[in-house]
């Protein structure tokens, strides 16, 4: 992990990946030098719509999805919402409980009858039925962690006749992926692949493609995007490109960079590293571990405390849910560990904190106020 770790020139005590990734060089390098460029009158559009190529067939290497599958896109509710517009009136959607809103809310308000139904992550292979349309779910929940039994829930699905769509935004980057295994799926590329707030992508089978209409085609959804700036857009991409919207080139500039960097690494290792880590921080706090291993660590810190103790050391962290919540990143190491638990186990005239403590968030007081990211997902 060290080549890897060495594009980076931050991440001591920053443990927030979940939140927001950190820039790597090469992505600071892409988008000065695009800024000294266009300051200096020459903004290179055509660099911009190379970058926005580049990143996509990095990203289809990533995520081992055909680049022909894969469409460009900015927010994750941007995307889902090109799903919803499209599914029957009245159709049922099964999401599970408690996941991030950008997945679930553009179903809520379709206004067209679609039912939304929940059940908990690990009853959700379980709860889909022949009435079910689609299946919607995070690969890794935003607020706990918890990765999915995505293969269970992929073969529920096909054998009741319904589609699947996964959210990825805090699977890509650490854990492995097959996107080919669901009918479609979204990821804003900002956490843990670390490129500028404002990329995303969305990968959908020709299948499900078929049964999709591109409600928000532009310029870009074009088969050739530059004659099809004006009128009615001309004759639309054949492949997901038709469900591309306009890039937001600066920042696909900053991560074609990246998502490069992370294609070409080696994603088992990257998988052990970072899961390696939130596994001996779980052991130091006295937390049981997953059945299927996570980077992202949470535990129950209503009142903050546990935040406010990371904080008071320097140590970033984000809290969602009533939950303290940490992750381990590919420029994090052993000691970013042991420094958060030693400001966690800092429990001043009581001494050290107990695991109890520091599941409940007892006996974690500090002067300093919590520092608790607050990005979306």
């Amino acid at each position: 992990m060290s080549t890897l770790a060495s594009h980076f020139t931050g991440g001591r005590d920053y443990l927030a990946a979940c939140t927001v990734g950190l820039p790597s060089r090469g992505t600071v390098r892409a988008i000065r030098a695009d800024l000294d460029a266009a300051a200096s009158g020459r903004p290179d559009i055509a660099a911009a719509s190379r970058a926005v190529e580049d990143a996509r067939a990095a990203y289809a290497r990533l995520v081992r999805s055909p680049v022909g599958d894969v469409a460009i896109a900015s927010q994750t509710s941007v995307m889902v919402s090109l799903i919803a517009a499209s599914l029957p009136a009245g159709a049922e959607v099964l999401c599970p409980e408690g996941d991030f809103s950008s997945l679930v809310a553009p179903f809520a308000h379709t206004g067209r009858g679609v039912r939304l139904r929940t059940a908990p992550l690990a009853d959700l292979a379980d709860a889909v039925t022949s009435s079910t349309s689609l299946v919607a779910f995070s690969l890794v929940q935003s607020a706990t962690g918890e990765v999915a039994d995505a293969a269970g829930i992929a073969a529920a699905a096909s054998r009741c006749g319904a589609r699947t769509l996964c959210d990825l935004t805090q699977a890509v980057g650490w854990l492995p992926v097959d996107a080919t295994l669901f009918d479609a799926t979204v990821c804003h590329a900002y956490k843990w692949l670390c490129c500028p707030r404002g990329v995303g992508f969305l990968t959908v089978t020709t299948s499900f493609a078929s049964t999709l209409r591109p409600v928000q085609a532009g310029w870009y959804s074009g088969d050739d995007p530059w004659s099809s700036c004006y009128g009615t857009g001309g004759t639309l991409a054949s492949d997901a490109r038709r469900f591309d919207v306009s890039p937001a080139w600066q920042a696909f500039v900053g991560a074609a960079p990246a998502l490069e960097m992370f294609a070409g690494a080696d994603i088992t290792e990257l998988y052990a590293h970072t899961t390696g880590l939130a596994a001996r921080f779980r052991a130091g706090l006295g937390l049981a571990q997953p059945a299927r291993p996570s980077a992202i660590v949470t535990w129950p810190d209503a009142t903050g405390a546990a935040l406010a103790r990371l904080a008071s050391r320097g140590i970033t962290a984000s809290g969602r849910a009533g939950r303290a919540r940490v992750a381990f990143h590919v420029f994090n190491d052993d000691d970013d560990v042991d420094r958060a638990l030693d400001a966690l186990r800092a429990g001043g005239a009581r001494g050290a904190v107990s695991a109890d403590d520091a599941l409940s968030g007892r006996g974690l007081t500090s002067a300093a106020s919590p520092v608790i990211l607050s990005y979306s997902i």
